[in-house]
């Protein structure tokens, strides 16, 4: 499914948080989204999966506006998964990842043997098989975090949206993690802070900047040190790995305005 945003803006109060994102997404790719903190990736997201309509312009799925979507189709359209894994119910793995299923029963039916083989495999692919019996509430980040990935893969969408889906897990999980989304074949929208990671598993980059799309397209095109210096205040650096010719970027903090250097050691992001 394609999407498309037509001229968004977006407000909260009396401040506008978007400004005229025009961005269209291809069916089948995966797009990562990336910014500063504050830079409306996770507002821009809300505005596919929550069929609000903006301040101005519109969100299209193959042409029709999402503002125009029951619920429950909207739903059974685009899979989500959030920054935040829930924690306070006392629900056990597999009864959350059912939720996800929700969409596609009719209200107060129990659920069928369709529903069970899809949250098994669901939380096979996000690797919390063994883990079904367990309260949610006795997870780890890192756990909570995989099984709302599995809830959203029961959600079968052809849509699946991300909200930093790699926060709290370790660098393997996170690696296993865009291995299955890379391997579902559905369009994906996925808010990242790795760039590195973006870089290795999304089709295209999208850049968020104070509320403003600054830079769209192929992650080798997009993050350039200029540009990246330039969006995230840090100096940037592209290196390649000896042997495969990988190519990851560096990233430092730059010095401060009165010319002395920072004490503050160089960070990479894997």
């Amino acid at each position: 499914m394609t999407i498309a945003f037509h001229g968004v803006d977006v407000a909260r109060g009396d401040r506008t948080v978007l400004h005229g994102i025009d961005l269209t997404i291809d069916s089948g790719r995966i797009v990562g989204l990336i910014g500063p903190n504050g830079s409306g990736k996770s507002t821009l997201l809300r505005t596919l999966f929550s069929g609000r309509r903006p301040l101005r312009g519109r969100v299209t799925v193959d042409g029709a506006d999402v503002a125009d979507f029951a619920p429950r189709a909207l739903a059974r359209t685009v899979s989500v998964m959030l920054q935040d894994a829930p924690s306070e119910f006392d629900l056990t793995v597999r009864e959350t990842v059912l939720v996800g299923r929700a969409p596609h029963r009719a209200p107060f039916t129990r659920d069928s043997p369709d529903d069970h083989r899809i949250v098994d495999e669901s939380l096979r692919a996000a690797d919390v098989a063994d883990l079904g019996e367990r309260l949610m509430r006795q997870l780890s980040g890192g756990q909570r975090q995989r099984v709302m990935l599995a809830r959203a893969l029961a959600q079968d969408g052809e849509i699946l949206i991300l909200d930093e889906p790699t926060n709290h897990l370790d660098i393997s999980h996170q690696l296993d993690l865009m291995r299955v989304v890379s391997g579902l074949g559905k369009t994906v929208v996925a808010a990242l802070h790795d760039l590195n990671i973006a870089a290795s598993f999304c089709d295209d980059i999208a850049v968020l900047d104070e509320g403003r799309l600054v830079a769209f397209g192929h992650p080798a095109a997009v993050l350039t040190p200029e540009l990246v210096s330039d969006v995230f205040q840090v100096t940037a650096r592209v290196a390649f790995e000896e042997g495969t010719g990988a190519r990851a970027m560096t990233f430092h903090p730059r010095p401060p305005v009165d010319g002395t250097r920072s004490s503050t050691p160089a960070r990479r992001t894997e």
